[in-house]
Parts: C-alpha cells; structure tokens; sequence
C-alpha cells in the first residue's frame, strides 16, 4: 500500500504531525506500507512565520509555497493507494485545493488534532486573520472517505458532515519514550512545561499559582520550547525545543505541569504534554479541561487542577511524598501503553487505510 501525506509542517518539527500520522508511519512502514510525505511549509516559511514583523517576507514566501502546492495537487496521480491529508492543503483562503484534490476520486483520510474550525490566530499573524477559512474543515469533511480525528469532542463536529469518523487519539511511541529511572529529587525541584511561542499563554495564566508556590517552595521553572519567556522573582531555566534532546529534557521535570483554560478551542486539545510527561515518568497536574479529563485520573495516575490553590497544594504534595511520586510515574506510563501508544492505537488507522479502498464505500 503506498499512502501519500499531505501536511502543513516539516517532517520531525511541527508537534501534532509528529504524534500522528509521522510515529504512525514509522510502524506501518515494517507492515509494508510505504509513505512519501509532502509538507506545505519551507524551512524559510517555517523560520520566519511566527517571528513577529516581516510582513513582506512572509507573504512572499507563503505565496512561493502555495504555488508550490497548487502544482503538486494539481500533478497528482493513481500512484498512490491512499492520500492523507492533515489539517488542510493550504493555511489561508477557501478549500479550492482540496476540491481539486477530491476531483481525482482517491480515496483521502482527513485528520485533525485542534478545533481548527474555529478563529485562531496567532498574535505574530494578526495581519492574516482575515485569510484564514475555518468554514473550509466541513468541506473538506464531505470531501473526504474517512476522517480521523483526536479526541470526542473533535469527533462530534466532524460528524455533522461525514458520517465516517473516528476517534484515534494522538500517541506516544513507548519503544522510543521511555521512563527516567526513579522519581527521587535532586537538588531544588523542577516544575517543567514544554510547549512553543502560540501556547506559552497557557503558562502565563498560571503565574500567579507559581509566585504564590514560590513563597513555600524553592524550586526551578523548566521552559521547553519559549526561549524569551520569563517570571519576576522566579528562577527559569529556558531550553529550545529539540527533537533529539525532548525526551531527556522532559524526564529532568520533577513535576509536569499543563494549565489550560476551559474554552471552545482548548476543549480540542489531545493532551499531548501530558502524554509526553507520563509517557517519560514524570508526575503530571493538568487543567480538568477537554481530553485531559479522560487522560488523569484525579489522585490515580497525576492530578487535576483547577484554581491557583488547587496547583499550589497539588504540587507541593507530588513534591513532599516520594511514594505519590513513584503512584503517579507507573500509573501514568501504564496509561500510555494501554491507551494513548502506537503500539495501541496503529491497528485502527490501517484497518481504515483498506476499508476506504473499497470501492462501495467511496464517494458514498
């Protein structure tokens, strides 16, 4: 089977490709299936595009990357079995590519992992809000042979315009993620987060819990992935994202943290931080919000947390009791593996890859 990815990021960058299709292409490729992979973005547009300012460089090399895209869709043939596309073929205007696209009567598996059908902008791109096309996702959800999506709540927008939808969380490969050796705490203890500049706000929420956490505890904040972000009167230790040092980064955390507030676009978040902390053994408190309310299990595999005193009294005990620490570490692993692996969730996706070979059940 030879399956071609449509993406918006560069291959082993952009995070929610990362903890789909990419790790799932990775075992399907021993079952035989073969992939070539097509992302929107150039290094340059990736380097530029979220850097505030450079209003011209970036239409310029959005413009070279849509043109780019524009021809690619266009030469597309029956060489391929299967054509994944992720989130969508072009970051502004209306679905034309994707109605090109379906014209060619292959069969598309569409995925999404965000509420990308609501207004979302980035603070670096305001000037382009007015180009982004959230009403293009129901189009391409009628467009497409099978949707996959990464949480219910996703599920159920999609559902109002394909009646083949299905959930397949974003996972975690637990061969490649694998827990740091005990939980004991060296030194003062890291409170870690990781994420990027367009999530970083999350975290500013939070600050008033972590100045008042302050007062009692003596510990480090580990940022992943803002390398400007800082907090008056706390120690912050920045790093760059990597993908080579993200696991060894992430196990150096204590304590994993993933505030979130409760809106329309966090409730389609997959709860891919805390994922990633579990996955690695670290003792996660996460917002109640969204998927993250199915991943914790409050008190059982980490905590949940909701108001500046719940996360202060939540962190302070993962802190005090070892025994809480080694609970949360096995736990939480335990419910990677069972539920939100690759190993666990790969058998859905190619189950779909063949069932919308069939001819009887395209363009239905």
């Amino acid at each position: 089977m030879k399956v071609l990815v449509l993406m918006n990021g560069l291959r082993g960058i952009a995070p929610g490709q990362r903890f789909r299709i990419e790790q799932w292409a990775k075992k399907l490729e021993v079952q035989g299936v073969s992939f070539d992979f097509v992302p929107f973005e150039t290094p340059e547009l990736r380097r530029i595009m979220y850097a505030r300012g450079q209003f011209v460089a970036k239409v310029r090399e959005l413009l070279w990357c849509t043109v780019q895209r524009a021809i690619r869709v266009a030469s597309i043939r029956r060489k391929w079995d299967v054509v994944f596309l992720y989130r969508e073929l072009l970051p502004l205007g209306p679905p034309i590519l994707e109605q090109v696209l379906g014209r060619k009567k292959m069969p598309i598996v569409y995925d999404f992992d965000d509420a990308i059908f609501l207004p979302n902008v980035s603070d670096a791109n305001r000037q382009f809000g007015f180009l982004k096309w959230n009403s293009k996702v129901r189009t391409i959800c009628r467009l497409s042979s099978h949707v996959t999506v990464g949480n219910a709540y996703l599920k159920d927008f999609a559902g109002r315009f394909s009646n083949r939808v299905t959930v397949i969380p974003s996972t975690v490969d637990t061969d490649a993620y694998v827990p740091k050796d005990n939980v004991d705490i060296k030194g003062v203890p890291v409170i870690g987060w990781s994420g990027s500049f367009s999530t970083v706000k999350y975290l500013k929420a939070l600050e008033p819990a972590l100045k008042a956490l302050r007062k009692k505890l003596d510990f480090r904040l580990k940022v992943i992935g803002c390398d400007d972000y800082a907090i008056d009167g706390l120690e912050v230790e920045r790093r760059e994202w990597n993908a080579l040092s993200e696991a060894q980064d992430i196990r150096s955390f204590d304590v994993g943290i993933m505030p979130l507030p409760d809106d329309a676009w966090t409730r389609g978040k997959c709860g891919m931080k805390a994922l990633l902390y579990m996955s690695l053994g670290v003792p996660t408190i996460v917002s109640p919000v969204g998927m993250n309310s199915e991943i914790i299990k409050d008190g059982e595999n980490g905590f949940l947390a909701v108001s500046d005193e719940e996360w202060v009294e939540k962190i302070l005990a993962i802190v005090a009791d070892v025994g809480l620490r080694k609970k949360f570490a096995r736990a939480g692993r335990s419910t990677v593996e069972e539920h939100y692996s690759t190993r666990s969730q790969i058998g859905r996706l190619i189950e779909i890859f063949e069932d919308v070979q069939t001819p009887t059940r395209l363009y239905s």
